[in-house]
């Protein structure tokens, strides 16, 4: 006697849903038009691979542009205004390593810039070198192709890290591949060596000073990333055990001298290759935020972390997102006890750009989808750099196979 008022009922209820779900899709798509404002990229097309630095001073974009099938181009431009000035060339080349995981970037002490970009060293694939250019002060003319390294191993040199550091000085962290190279013995047993995390101290001038081993054996591929805190600098890395547990790691420069690297969380992916997806630290005096992938189990995540004495110790992570993450992180600390986290993600065979604020405590904003992105490795690693009361976004677009760069902002009052 009830059915066909229950069924119909069930109906308009139902019908009411969609339409509802509907709405709120559509507000939120209205609403995120209005959250992300696109800004206007100077360098044109056949670029890629941006990196972003931002400190109280300058903001400055540097992309590879690629001049023909042997020709590259490694180009600046500084955001003044709100707006992306004119492109600055430091340096054209041939036989250049240029690769979507592994970018070069620009860093700016004091009105000193210092940038760097791979060569290849022989003919073999992976066989390159890490090329400094260094630009001081009140100097028109880049000083090119500083050497980093004295190995003179053609072996794999990269994933860079720069950071301004003291008053003069450039920190930089990278990973190399200096005893990969077998030695007569080792290649009959057909035995190679480890890739290693080092880091040294660069001037003004490209002068590379205090170069330290920081561990002998790491994951080969993943981006590093580095800090400054009230002790010192700090360098995360994705390392690598005898079992194949490929986690992230710390190694911290406390009174002068580098701390034994340890987990900053115990994931335990055991993975037998290198999943090419770093983390991403920042740092407010000792006050620490890292972002990081994994995929234990064939489960990957977005994880985020927070430590609030250098580094030490960690408080326990807080799971930002799943499923279908593809992880290639960033992350900005806004105070002691904030930040904001991007990452990509793919829903319904679609891949986005997210970005969302979040608190020690666990407390998480909306997330917001900064851009549609490609799920290839074509669209390389996404940038985040705070500037004022703006999040300032760089990512690398295809249309018809032809690549471009783009920005945009989102205020952070917005998250």
């Amino acid at each position: 006697m009830k059915l066909i008022p229950f069924l119909t009922a069930t109906i308009v209820l139902a019908l009411f849903v969609s339409c509802t779900s509907k709405k709120k899709e559509q507000t939120s798509s209205e609403k995120n038009e209005v959250l992300v404002h696109p800004l206007a990229f100077p360098g044109g097309t056949e670029t890629s691979l941006p990196h972003l630095f931002s400190n109280t001073e300058q903001t400055i974009l540097s992309w590879v542009k690629r001049i023909n099938d042997s020709v590259t181009q490694l180009n600046y431009s500084y955001l003044k205004d709100g707006k992306w000035e004119q492109p600055k060339e430091i340096i054209t080349g041939k036989d250049w390593f240029v690769n979507w995981a592994d970018y070069p970037t620009i860093t700016e002490n004091n009105g000193n810039l210092l940038a760097h970009y791979l060569k290849k060293s022989s003919k073999e694939t992976f066989a390159y070198d890490i090329k400094l250019n260094v630009l001081p002060q009140d100097v028109s003319k880049w000083q090119t192709q500083k050497v980093l390294h004295t190995d003179n191993t053609k072996t794999e040199h990269g994933f860079v890290t720069a950071l301004p550091y003291q008053e003069d000085s450039f920190f930089i962290t990278w990973l190399d591949g200096r005893n990969t190279m077998p030695d007569t013995a080792d290649a009959h047993a057909g035995h190679v060596g480890t890739m290693a995390l080092r880091a040294a101290k660069v001037s003004t001038e490209g002068i590379v000073s205090e170069e330290v081993l920081l561990d002998p054996k790491t994951c080969s591929c993943c981006q590093t990333t580095a800090a400054i805190t009230a002790n010192g600098p700090i360098v995360l890395y994705r390392d690598r055990t005898d079992e194949e547990i490929r986690d992230i790691a710390i190694t911290r420069r406390v009174d002068g001298k580098w701390t034994t690297p340890k987990f900053i969380h115990k994931d335990g992916w055991e993975i037998n290759g290198c999943p090419v997806n770093g983390p991403k630290v920042d740092a407010i005096d000792n006050n620490i935020v890292v972002a990081w992938f994994t995929a234990v189990n064939g489960e990957p995540k977005v994880q985020l972390i927070f430590s609030e004495n250098g580094g030490e110790d960690f408080l326990e992570p807080i799971l930002i997102s799943k499923k279908e993450t593809l992880g290639r992180v960033d992350v900005e600390m806004l105070n002691p006890d904030t930040a904001i986290v991007s990452w990509m993600e793919t829903i319904a065979k679609t891949t986005y750009l997210k970005a969302m604020k979040v608190t020690k405590n666990g407390l998480q904003s909306t997330p917001i989808s900064i851009s549609v992105l490609g799920d290839s490795r074509n669209t390389g690693f996404p940038q985040m750099e705070r500037v004022g009361d703006k999040m300032y976004f760089a990512w690398t677009s295809h249309d018809a196979k032809i690549s471009s760069i783009k920005t945009a902002y989102v205020a952070l009052n917005l998250f």
